[in-house]
């Protein structure tokens, strides 16, 4: 599918959580496609989706952000791919395991860090 260097993906259910940051990440330079669920993102991936980060909220419908996270890791072909995890929940601790290695910002979210976060995660040359 695509391999852009510029490409997001944003995991989450709320629609004006989802817009707001596609509006801002776009105003950034970024493309981004949306997945209301990690089943949905999931789909996403395993097609043939590669986005240089996941910004990936834990609560959601159907397959939230915990279960995501484990089916990602486990999979070669995706647990490479840098993921930010968005959210206003403190996870339990018996999940920093699943969580290990992704970064974690709370909402609601300091555009600052988030940008500076993304571009740690996924530099893109000038």
């Amino acid at each position: 599918m695509s391999n852009d260097r510029r490409l997001l993906l944003v995991v989450e259910d709320d629609a004006d959580v989802a817009g707001t940051l596609t509006e801002f990440l776009e105003d950034e330079g970024f493309s981004v496609t949306v997945a209301q669920n990690g089943k949905q993102a999931l789909e996403q991936l395993r097609a043939g989706l590669r986005p240089v980060a996941i910004l990936l909220d834990l609560l959601m419908p159907e397959m939230d952000g915990w279960q995501f996270r484990q089916e990602q890791i486990s999979d070669p072909n995706l647990r490479g791919i840098g993921t930010i995890v968005l959210t206003a929940a403190a996870p339990p601790a018996e999940w920093m395991a699943v969580m290990a290695g992704a970064e974690m910002i709370r909402k609601p979210i300091d555009i600052d860090k988030l940008r500076s976060t993304i571009d740690r995660l996924a530099p893109i040359a000038a």
